[in-house]
């Protein structure tokens, strides 16, 4: 599963790169467009970080809080990075209502690894 994670963080990652540039050059003429776009931008940037910091917490013991938030980083950078990129891009508003899904799954994963944390904590 590390290696998933850590392909999945750089994807992430590039995408997160590309948005950023779009916003910067592409999109100078609209403000908001752009603004939605960082902001996906940075979203996904956080999560590869976070993504790449499961894989060097995995290990070969299954550790099924650590597989959720990862899943579920995954699921919320496509519903909110790719729903903001959409917008940005697209100025089409018709998904918009995927954003605030994909905000609760980055806090479900937060909330996963916490859990992964306190069972290490109490030595489970």
């Amino acid at each position: 599963m590390r290696q998933w994670w850590i392909i999945v963080a750089a994807v992430n990652g590039i995408l997160a790169v590309g948005a950023g540039t779009i916003s910067a050059h592409l999109l100078a003429a609209a403000p908001h467009r752009a603004h939605l776009l960082e902001t996906g931008a940075q979203y996904a940037m956080y999560h590869a970080l976070a993504l790449l910091a499961l894989s060097a917490l995995a290990s070969a013991t299954p550790a099924p809080f650590l597989a959720a938030a990862g899943w579920l980083f995954v699921a919320g950078t496509i519903l909110f990075s790719g729903s903001l990129y959409f917008l940005g891009l697209s100025g089409i508003v018709a998904f918009a209502w995927v954003t605030p899904f994909g905000g609760s799954a980055f806090l479900l994963g937060w909330a996963a690894l916490a859990f992964h944390g306190w069972g290490l904590r109490r030595g489970g």
